[in-house]
């Protein structure tokens, strides 16, 4: 049963033979195909030598980072997280500011991780090695047990010596 709603040919109208399908080809492709014409070639290696150029100015063109950051940048940032982590991880457990103190630190640490992890300069600095070791060790102990967790004492004692050698390592521009 058909619906009202639907559109249905009109089988009174006079019927009429259908148009054979005739494929389009492009002027260039169907010059090339009968007949190679000094103009169609001419066409293609001009439009070729464009995309060659084209190709090779993207290429050899130097790409400005727009997350690049300079190295006294990266030098300040880290030495501030240094100390955030270090003035968070010391704090007593019973001291009211240590959950405000941890929510920053991560926010910290994020930012500073998102930041510079995209950077493929510093991906191989020692520097930036054992910060993000030490700043996973955190935010994991963090994210696990809670802000208000204390930190083992190894784990601590390993997070601190990763903060040291972060820190000579950037004094000595690694």
């Amino acid at each position: 049963m058909a619906s009202p709603t639907l559109i249905t040919p009109n089988t009174t109208t006079t019927t009429t033979t259908p148009k054979p399908f005739i494929p389009i080809r492009s002027r260039v492709t169907a010059a090339t195909a009968t007949s190679t014409t000094p103009s169609a070639v001419s066409l293609l290696s001009r439009r070729r030598d464009l995309l060659s150029l084209s190709a090779l100015t993207l290429i050899l063109s130097p790409v400005p980072s727009a997350l690049a950051a300079s190295d006294d940048e990266y030098v300040k940032e880290t030495e501030e997280v240094i100390n955030k982590v270090r003035n968070t991880i010391t704090l007593d457990k019973n001291d009211p500011n240590v959950a405000n103190a941890v929510a920053e630190l991560r926010e910290t640490s994020n930012s500073w991780v998102a930041k510079y992890r995209r950077e493929k300069a510093l991906l191989g600095r020692a520097s930036f090695r054992d910060m993000y070791s030490a700043l996973n060790a955190v935010s994991g102990h963090y994210i696990s047990f809670g802000p208000t967790a204390p930190i083992p004492a190894k784990r601590k004692q390993r997070i601190l010596e990763e903060m040291d050698t972060a820190e000579k390592a950037l004094l000595r521009g690694r």
